[in-house]
């Protein structure tokens, strides 16, 4: 997760990052789902991620135009 991070906050390699995270995030949520926990905190810093990279990089605000 620390790499995922850190290729997260370089504006480069940032949409890569946020693919990477994404997929952690994942499987955090399907552990916790099997373990019977709450899965909010993985959910919303998945979330957070993407509205971050959303706000940050023209790019992805081409691809999802939110109207």
């Amino acid at each position: 997760m620390l790499v995922s991070t850190i290729l997260y906050a370089i504006p480069r390699t940032a949409v890569f990052g946020a693919i990477l995270l994404t997929g952690y995030l994942g499987g955090a949520i399907c552990t916790h789902v099997r373990a019977g926990q709450p899965f909010y905190f993985p959910l919303a810093f998945g979330v957070l991620t993407w509205a971050g990279l959303y706000f940050r990089d023209d790019r992805i605000r081409k691809l999802i135009p939110l109207n």
